[in-house]
């Protein structure tokens, strides 16, 4: 089984370019993916209710995608999308709750918008796939 490396490089949380309103956040994660060393930028948003906790509140994970992609997909079916989604959860709840933590929050339930964390973190995990270089169009 091949692997994939995440190198997370910046997240910008809450913002209303990115659909957020006032029932729910919508953060979006840029990162590049590698697989058997080749690379493609991509990003991912993330979707959490107004009001719910940063470091355990429910948090929806969507398809990765590259910039004027229409084939979100294929990267949900190549990917090991559990993997991926547990590797992205926990890279947010690091840099949002920390957040929560600098500014007295407790617990991480105060809102803030267009938050920039320049924070590269890199991960890796298996990937499924018969064929790992479909990934890259």
């Amino acid at each position: 089984m091949a692997k994939a490396t995440v190198t997370f490089e910046k997240c910008i949380q809450d913002s209303q370019e990115y659909s957020s309103d006032s029932e729910h956040m919508v953060s979006r994660i840029f990162f590049t993916l590698d697989i058997d060393g080749r690379q493609i930028g991509l990003y991912v948003d993330l979707k959490q209710e107004v009001g719910s906790s940063f470091v355990d509140g429910p948090i929806e994970i969507d398809i990765p995608t590259a910039a004027g992609s229409m084939q979100r997909e294929k990267y949900r079916c190549l990917l090991n999308y559990e993997a991926f989604s547990r590797t992205v959860e926990s890279y947010y709840r690091g840099l949002a709750g920390s957040v929560g933590t600098m500014n007295g929050m407790g617990g991480g339930k105060a809102r803030t918008r267009n938050i920039i964390f320049n924070e590269r973190r890199v991960a890796s995990f298996d990937i499924s796939g018969p064929d790992s270089s479909s990934l890259f169009f």
